[in-house]
């Protein structure tokens, strides 16, 4: 291919691009509605958590955690205050909470190093996100990371430690 032919077709590309913007800018002024670009509806709500163990992989030490989802009002008031609350009544209060959350859980067995956890398509829409660890104290809070874009969780031998 010519130079001559890369510059036409180089130059058509960007005209199709700068049409399509046009398009799109008409389109909200005279709709009265707005544009959405990706970029900015990834930036609302967590949207990425790895987990990594600091535990010694030949430890005999099974645990697990839960990412909760919370998007009923009603159920925010609702979810449990402890690690011992949650995890003594968490397939009765799932039951009855239907769609209104959805828990990530992650288990993690002996030898355990590292994870990026697969999130809901509606994680967006979540009113408040939870994160309870079965390997801390039994009167352990929940660590709410509803303002959160980036999460990372680490396991060691006294619990957990999350980082924004």
């Amino acid at each position: 291919m010519s130079i001559q032919a890369v510059a036409r077709s180089t130059a058509g590309s960007f005209r199709r691009a700068h049409m399509g913007l046009l398009f799109i800018a008409a389109l909200s002024l005279a709709g009265g509605t707005s544009v959405i670009f990706a970029e900015e509806s990834e930036q609302s709500g967590v949207h990425s958590i790895r987990v990594q163990s600091r535990l010694d992989p030949n430890a005999i030490l099974i645990t697990e955690i839960d990412v909760v989802f919370v998007y009923d009002p009603a159920l925010v008031e609702q979810m449990p205050a402890t690690k011992r609350q949650w995890y003594s009544n968490k397939r009765n209060f799932t039951r009855l909470a239907a769609e209104g959350l959805d828990v990530v859980n992650l288990f993690i067995p002996q030898g355990f190093d590292s994870d990026t956890l697969s999130l809901p398509s509606r994680r967006n829409e979540a009113l408040r996100v939870l994160v309870y660890a079965y390997h801390d104290s039994a009167d352990a809070a929940p660590v709410d990371i509803s303002e959160a874009g980036e999460v990372f969780i680490e396991i060691d031998p006294f619990g957990i430690r999350v980082s924004q």
